[in-house]
């Protein structure tokens, strides 16, 4: 990406302000086991509908299996009893493990969060939870739930290393309180900074994501560079990105990509990234004219995040953007973004996404699976015209 005595990162904090450049930050991509599975209890569970259908069908045999699936579960306080700061918390991937003689029901799947570390805060005094399926559809009712809720998990990667660092005066106000103890130096030691990737011709770009946060430990004269240090960050919980992102920045470090394509061999959280990417890297070029036509190649659009991928190149080029989920993608439609609707879409090789985008369960967003039919649709109702070849 760069020459080992370049800076490759701009640190930001508060407004803007820069804190450092670093030539390498030391435990922000790193790449995590997969999120084990978690389990819960519904302890004096009284369940209905289609959950009471499937414990009622299952054999003992079956408990723990595909057979035993339930999907997503939301669990929220049974009225009058709802906090007001409680509005329920959702779990996804949800499987029957146990029924057991006193009401009791084991299951395990996923509390759906931002980050692994999250804490999820308990409601307090709750007498009785309402378990709901997809549409709100009645699940039943339980005295308690066990496994939800628990405090914040500690940091995954304890520190973070700014190394071969040159510090601004707020980075340098947090060093000059390292090895103090007071509780006014552990304030001034305190760093919140957004991480910006700094391309050859000196520019930097926002890292969606990239944040180093926690408290500064150690500071020592760095061997990168005369007047350079390699600082260490006690982290606070939060999960580091995957290294991933790391070969997606290489390709925008000269500049915007020239192929196109250059996604398609990544898996799906990588072509998430690379999505995300695109997203800092917009050009800010105006919209083509209504009428416009498009053609996006379709031969590696086998997930959701490929289609995201194909359609960011095929209406602004190798390397662009045209939305990383549902919503954004709505939003891309209205303008401002490249093309002006009605526009026409020419989708080649089609079959690809009409295989690999079918019903089913999304296990990677813990949602429904995004269907061809449901793209079809938003374009549809946003008069883009969309010719399948």
């Amino acid at each position: 990406m760069a020459s080992a005595d370049r800076a490759r990162w701009l640190l930001l904090g508060e407004d803007g302000i820069p804190l450092a450049r670093c030539t390498e930050i030391e435990g922000l991509f790193v790449d995590l086991p997969p999120r084990p599975r978690e389990r819960f209890t519904l302890v004096g569970c009284a369940a209905q509908g289609a959950f009471a259908d499937l414990l009622d069908r299952l054999p003992a045999e079956a408990l723990g299996t595909e057979r035993a699936w339930l999907g997503n579960v939301s669990i929220v306080a049974s009225p009058p009893f709802a906090p007001p700061t409680w509005w329920g918390e959702d779990l996804g991937d949800v499987v029957v493990l146990a029924r057991r003689a006193n009401g009791d029901i084991d299951l395990d799947g996923f509390v759906r969060g931002y980050d692994r570390t999250d804490g999820v805060p308990s409601p307090g005094d709750v007498s009785r939870f309402v378990l709901l399926g997809p549409g709100e559809t009645p699940y039943g009712t339980c005295g308690a739930v066990t496994g939800v809720f628990r405090v914040q998990a500690p940091p995954p990667v304890p520190q973070v290393r700014l190394l071969g660092c040159r510090p601004e005066t707020p980075l340098l106000t947090a060093l000059d309180a390292v090895g103090q103890s007071s509780k006014a130096s552990l304030r001034r030691r305190r760093i919140r900074a957004e991480v910006l990737a700094i391309a050859a011709d000196g520019s930097a770009g926002r890292v969606i994501g990239a944040v180093v946060s926690g408290t500064v430990g150690a500071v020592e004269p760095s061997p990168r560079g005369a007047g350079l240090v390699d600082v260490t960050v006690d982290s606070d919980a939060q999960e580091p990105l995957p290294t991933g992102i790391l070969g997606i920045l290489e390709h925008w470090h000269e500049g915007r990509p020239a192929r196109r394509n250059l996604w398609a061999g990544y898996d799906r959280e990588t072509r998430h990234h690379w999505a995300g990417v695109a997203l800092t890297h917009m050009s800010g070029a105006p919209d083509r004219p209504a009428g416009t036509t498009y053609d996006l190649d379709g031969r590696f659009v086998t997930d959701i995040e490929g289609f995201y991928c194909a359609i960011g190149e095929a209406i602004n080029g190798p390397g662009g953007y045209f939305g990383w989920n549902l919503d954004a993608l709505d939003d891309c439609l209205v303008g401002k973004f490249g093309a002006r609707t009605p526009f026409r879409l020419v989708w080649h090789d089609s079959a690809v996404a009409r295989e690999h985008l079918a019903a089913g369960y999304d296990r990677r967003r813990l949602a429904p699976a995004v269907t061809l039919a449901d793209l079809l649709g938003i374009f549809t109702e946003n008069d883009v015209e969309v010719d399948l070849r």
